[in-house]
C-alpha cells in the first residue's frame, strides 16, 4: 500500500480553530503538526499572500501534506521534517501557531504502524519511524516498575501494577492483539464491559512513552512566546486530559500570553456525530501580549 497517496485524516474543530486564529493578510503561520494538511489548507485559503510553515515528525504525513498543498506553490509553504519540540528557527515570528496533538486517522488505521488493536500488527507506535524506541521494546525489556509507572501516569490505569506484573510473566509479546487480549482477559469480569476496551489506556500510555509526547509538548510550549509575533495567536487541540492540563496551565501561567478561552472549545454535536474521534478534542487559544 502506498501510505502517502492513501493518507487520510479528518481535521477536528477546523472552523473553530480558523475563527480563533483571527487570520490576517500577508501573515506567516506555523502548523506545528501538519498531518494530512487539513488545517493548513484552511489557513492558506483565507488570503492569497499568506505564507505557512508546516512541521511533522511523521514523514508519511509530511509527504501527504506536500501533495495536498502543492497547489499553493513552493513560495507560500515551507515543509520541515522535525519534532515540533526541536523547531527553533532563526529570526522568524509567526502571526499564528496551531498544533493538533492527536494521532492521525491514518496512523490509527494503518495496521502496520501498531497504534491500534483493531487489527493484529507489530507493537510499534512510532510517529517518527526513524527513531529506535518502539512499543515492543518497552513491553519486552523495561522493568516491571517502569511499566507500572507509565501505565499509571500516562494511561491513568488503576490496574497498572497488575498489568505490569502480568506482562513480565507472559513476555515476549510481539503484536498488538497479543497485548490487548492479555490485558482484556486479566481485567475482572465486572470491569470488562465498559464503554472502552480494557487495553485502551495501556495503548495510550505506550504511545505517549514511545513518542515522549508530554515532554515534547512541554518543550514546544516553552518556545511559543519566542515564536509568536506581537498579538499573534496560538491554538492547540488536545485529545486527553494529560495534554489539556499541560496546555491549560502553561497558558494560564505564562506572563507573555493572554488566555482567550477560559474553558476549552469542544466539537459540536454534529461534528461528533460525523467524526467520533472529535468527541475528546479540546481547543485552547491564547494571544501574545
Amino acid at each position: 500500500m502506498n501510505q502517502t497517496t492513501n493518507f487520510h485524516h479528518i481535521s477536528v474543530l477546523s472552523q473553530e480553530l480558523i475563527t480563533g486564529l483571527n487570520i490576517i493578510a500577508n501573515g506567516h503561520y506555523l502548523d506545528a503538526t501538519v498531518g494530512g494538511g487539513g488545517h493548513s489548507e484552511l489557513i492558506l485559503s483565507t488570503f492569497p499572500d499568506l505564507k505557512l510553515t508546516a512541521l511533522d515528525r511523521d514523514q508519511n504525513a509530511l509527504k501527504a501534506a506536500q501533495e495536498k498543498l502543492s497547489k499553493y506553490g513552493e513560495n507560500r509553504v515551507n515543509f520541515v521534517y522535525t519534532n515540533f519540540a526541536e523547531y527553533k528557527p532563526q529570526n522568524l515570528k509567526f502571526n499564528g501557531i496551531i498544533a493538533d496533538l492527536g494521532v492521525s486517522s491514518h496512523q490509527l488505521d494503518t495496521s502496520e504502524r501498531g497504534f491500534s488493536f483493531q487489527q493484529d500488527a507489530p507493537l510499534d507506535m512510532r510517529m517518527d519511524q526513524g527513531q529506535k524506541l518502539t512499543a515492543k521494546e518497552i513491553i519486552n525489556y523495561w522493568k516491571e516498575k517502569d511499566l507500572a509507572d507509565i501505565f499509571y501516569n500516562y494511561g491513568e490505569e488503576r490496574f497498572s501494577r497488575k498489568f505490569a506484573k502480568l506482562i513480565i510473566e507472559k513476555r515476549p509479546l510481539n503484536t498488538t492483539l497479543e497485548l490487548a487480549n492479555l490485558i482484556k482477559n486479566a481485567v475482572p469480569p465486572k470491569a470488562r464491559y465498559g464503554r472502552i476496551h480494557p487495553a485502551t489506556r495501556i495503548f495510550q500510555a505506550l504511545r505517549i512513552a514511545v513518542n515522549q509526547e508530554l515532554k515534547s509538548l512541554e518543550d514546544f510550549l516553552i518556545n511559543i512566546p519566542d515564536l509568536l509575533a506581537q498579538d499573534g495567536i496560538v491554538g492547540i487541540i488536545s485529545f486527553h486530559s494529560l495534554e489539556d492540563r499541560i496546555v491549560k496551565h502553561f497558558f494560564r501561567n505564562c506572563d507573555s500570553l493572554k488566555v482567550i478561552t477560559k474553558k476549552p472549545i469542544i466539537a459540536t454535536e454534529e461534528e461528533q456525530k460525523n467524526n467520533p474521534r472529535s468527541r475528546s478534542a479540546k481547543l485552547r487559544l491564547a494571544q501574545k501580549i
